[in-house]
């Protein structure tokens, strides 16, 4: 089954808003999540300012040409991409731990430079997840089967390798469509997925953001705000 054939989740309290059926579904970043929220911003606020920094641009395009290579391809981005050393394991010899870290993050940032290509408006927002931030793609675009399909295709993903070619063609319609993500969140859930049983977890997260989120038709909003 996958995270779209399943049914909306069940009412919770009866505080869903009105005229929707559907209850707001929010989750919190953990420390991992925080780091690359941080990172992702301050990048984002000088890619955007009023007068967008070069090295900010530059690092951009490098950090999209890194989608899906290996942690430590360009240590010019360093400043992007290290992971702080307490958020590397509970051993320093924990070289699993730390390198299902060190992808989460690498893929989230590069995933994020692709997001943010060509577009003025900001592309990492907090507190969208992607789940929520696919339901708005469905609702937006001309083609929500194609949405549909390739979630559903993320949904039943068999490898990592492969959640993040799904993940890289809907991050590019969101892209498209100037529908915002929260990065950090997206780190969490990359590094879940790296665990033996993360997928099942992080995709049943995804379904039930994607079921409980209401429409936002003004949802590019934050996007006229100076970002400077």
């Amino acid at each position: 089954m996958t995270m779209l054939d399943t049914e909306p989740p069940a009412r919770l309290g009866g505080d869903e808003p009105p005229g929707t059926g559907r209850r707001p579904w929010g989750r919190r970043r953990s420390r991992l999540g925080d780091h690359v929220a941080r990172t992702v911003g301050t990048l984002q606020a000088r890619v955007l300012a009023t007068v967008p920094q070069p090295e900010a641009i530059s690092a951009l395009a490098r950090l999209r040409r890194g989608i899906g290579r290996a942690p430590g391809f360009d240590f010019t981005l360093e400043r992007y991409l290290q992971v702080p050393e307490e958020l590397l394991g509970r051993r320093p010899d924990d070289d699993a731990e730390a390198a299902d870290t060190e992808y989460a993050v690498h893929d989230a940032v590069t995933l994020y430079a692709l997001h943010q290509q060509s577009r003025r408006e900001r592309m990492h927002l907090d507190g969208r997840g992607l789940g929520q931030a696919l339901a708005d793609l469905v609702r937006k675009t001309a083609g929500p089967e194609g949405v549909r399909r390739r979630f559903a295709a993320l949904g039943t993903a068999s490898t990592y390798h492969e959640s993040l070619h799904h993940l890289r063609s809907l991050v590019t319609m969101l892209r498209e469509h100037q529908i915002p993500l929260d990065y950090g969140l997206l780190a969490d859930d990359l590094r879940t997925l790296r665990l033996p049983d993360g997928p099942s977890k992080v995709q049943a997260s995804w379904g039930r953001e994607f079921f409980r989120s209401r429409p936002s038709p003004d949802a590019t909003t934050h996007s006229e705000e100076d970002p400077s």
